[in-house]
C-alpha cells in the first residue's frame, strides 16, 4: 500500500528549502553571510544538453542541435543511418505568449533529451520547441509529434514501456502513453522547484525525481501525492539519479556539490558518499573548477559505472560493490578534448564522445583490470566515419554548457567588502596625517587662507 500522507508530512517540504537563508557572521550583526537559493523554472536555463549519446543492445544514437543520428555496432546488421531533423518537424499553431501578454522564444528546435526504452524498441526525444517526438527503431520510424506545455529537463519510460514520463523546468512530470502515440499528457506529480531529473523503479512501482533544490523525491507510481521517502544529503542541486537495474533497492545520484552518492532510496538512508574532487590531480588546469555530473552510466555485466562531467576531458569509473553497499573507485580516464558524453554497450565496452573531429567517438574496454582504448576496433570505425560526414550537427556546440553553472546557489558573502572599505578608510586618514603641517612649539600650526597675510606685532 502507498505511504500514508502523514508519512511525508514529517519530511521538511519544498518551501523551506526554498526560503532566503542568512547566516550571521558577526556578534554585532554587522557582516552577514546571505545564501540565496530560489526553485523554479523562472530562473536560469535548462540544464540538459545540446549534445548526446545513447546506447541500447546495437543501436546507438548521436544527437547534436536539432538532428539524431541513428546506427548500428554490430557489423552483421544493415550500415545504414537513419537521420532525423527536428527543424523539419510538424509544429502545430499555438499562441505563445508571455505572462505580459509578448510573444516568447519560441525554440530553435535544438534538443534537450533523450532516451531508449528498456528493450531498445522505442526512442523519445523532446526539444526547446516544446515537443515530444516518439520513434520506433525496428525499423526506424517517427511515430508520433506531440506537445509539451513547457520545455523538459529529463524524461524516461516506464519500465513495462507503455508510458514516457516527462519532467520538466516548472517542477511538474507529465506522462504521455506509448500505446496511443498522439494522445496528450497527464499531470503526474509536481514540484516547487525545477526538475533536473526522472527514473522509475524497475518493478514500475515508484518513481523518482530530482530538483534544484538538493532533493530527490521517492513517490508512489499510482498515488504520486503519497510519497515514500526523500533522499536528503546533497548541498546543491541534484543533476543526475539512476536506479540500479541489477539491485533495484540501490539508485546513484551526482550534484552540483561534486559528489557521487549511493542511496537506499524506500528508506531514503544514504549508504556511501565519493567526493569526485578526492580523485583529481591538483595539477590538471580544471582541478579549481566548479562541475556537475552530466551523466551516470552502468554495465551491469561487471557493476561497473561511469561518470562523465559538465565540460570536463575525463571520466570517471567505479566499481558497484553492491555486498558492502559501496562505491569504490577504479580509475580516472583523461582526453585531451572535452567529454560531451559516455555510454555503455552490454559486453562491448564503454563508447565516449567527445569534441573532435577527427575521433568523435572512443572506445574503452577492460584489459587486465584497465580500462584501454580500443583505437582499431572496426566498429568504432564505422561509427566515427558516419558521425564525420554529419559533424555539421555537432560543430555549433563546441564550448556550450549545459547550463548547470546557472543553477548553483548564490553565495554573498559581504565580509570582504566590509573589509576592504575598512582598509581604504584607514589608508585615507594615514594619507591626510602624512599630508598634514608639522605642528609648532604652541601647537598645531593654523592653516592660512589663500590672500591672508601674516600679521606682524607692533612695537
Amino acid at each position: 500500500m502507498p505511504a500514508a500522507a502523514s508519512r511525508a508530512g514529517a519530511i521538511p517540504d519544498d518551501v523551506t528549502s526554498r526560503r532566503l537563508r542568512l547566516t550571521s557572521l558577526s556578534s554585532a550583526g554587522r557582516k552577514r553571510r546571505w545564501t540565496a537559493h530560489v526553485g523554479g523554472g523562472a530562473l536560469g536555463g535548462h540544464m540538459a544538453s545540446s549534445v548526446g549519446l545513447a546506447l541500447c543492445g546495437h543501436a546507438l544514437v548521436v544527437r547534436g542541435g536539432s538532428r539524431l543520428l541513428a546506427t548500428s555496432t554490430s557489423s552483421s546488421d544493415d550500415d545504414s543511418l537513419f537521420i532525423y531533423d527536428c527543424s523539419a518537424a510538424e509544429k502545430k499553431s499555438q499562441e505563445h505568449k508571455g505572462e505580459d501578454g509578448q510573444p516568447v522564444d519560441q525554440g530553435s528546435d535544438t534538443v534537450l533529451a533523450s532516451t531508449f526504452s528498456k528493450s531498445g524498441s522505442y526512442f523519445v526525444l523532446t526539444d526547446d520547441s516544446k515537443r515530444l517526438i516518439l520513434f520506433r527503431t525496428n525499423p526506424w520510424q517517427c511515430l508520433s509529434v506531440r506537445t509539451v506545455v513547457r520545455r523538459c529537463t529529463a524524461l524516461t519510460f516506464t519500465a513495462s514501456e507503455e508510458k514516457i514520463l516527462v519532467a520538466d523546468k516548472s517542477g511538474d512530470v507529465y506522462s504521455f502513453s506509448v500505446l496511443e502515440p498522439h494522445g496528450g499528457g497527464r499531470l503526474e506529480l509536481g514540484h516547487l522547484s525545477m526538475l533536473l531529473d526522472v527514473a522509475v523503479s524497475p518493478d514500475d512501482r515508484f518513481v523518482l525525481t530530482a530538483d534544484r533544490d538538493e532533493k530527490i523525491r521517492v513517490s508512489w507510481a499510482a498515488a504520486p501525492h503519497s510519497i515514500e521517502s526523500f533522499c536528503l544529503g546533497h548541498t546543491e542541486f541534484v543533476s543526475r539519479i539512476f536506479v540500479v537495474p541489477n539491485h533495484p533497492e540501490l539508485l546513484l545520484s551526482s550534484s552540483g556539490d561534486r559528489t557521487l552518492r549511493l542511496w537506499e532510496y524506500r528508506s531514503g538512508r544514504e549508504l556511501h558518499c565519493c567526493p569526485l574532487t578526492s580523485l583529481q590531480d591538483p595539477t590538471e588546469p580544471w582541478s579549481d573548477k566548479r562541475f556537475a555530473v552530466s551523466r551516470i552510466t552502468y554495465w551491469s555485466q561487471e557493476d561497473c559505472v561511469a561518470l562523465s562531467c559538465d565540460g570536463l576531458p575525463v571520466v570517471y569509473i567505479f566499481q558497484l560493490d553492491a555486498a558492502q553497499r559501496q562505491l569504490v573507485p577504479r580509475q580516472l580516464l583523461t582526453f585531451q578534448h572535452r567529454v560531451w558524453d559516455a555510454a555503455f554497450e552490454e559486453g562491448n565496452g564503454l563508447w565516449v564522445l567527445q569534441d573532435c573531429r577527427e575521433d568523435p567517438l572512443v572506445l574503452y574496454r577492460p584489459v587486465g583490470g584497465q580500462w584501454q582504448s580500443v583505437p582499431e576496433s572496426a566498429e568504432l570505425k564505422r561509427v566515427c566515419a558516419h558521425v564525420r560526414v554529419n559533424w555539421a550537427m555537432l560543430e555549433g556546440c563546441a564550448g556550450v554548457d549545459s547550463g548547470f553553472s546557472s543553477l548553483y546557489k548564490a553565495t554573498c558573502d559581504n565580509m570582504t567588502s566590509y573589509l576592504k572599505k575598512k582598509e581604504e578608510r584607514l589608508q585615507q586618514q594615514l594619507k591626510k596625517r602624512r599630508q598634514a603641517p608639522p605642528s609648532g612649539p604652541n601647537g598645531p600650526t593654523k592653516k592660512m587662507r589663500a590672500g591672508e597675510s601674516a600679521q606682524g606685532c607692533s612695537s
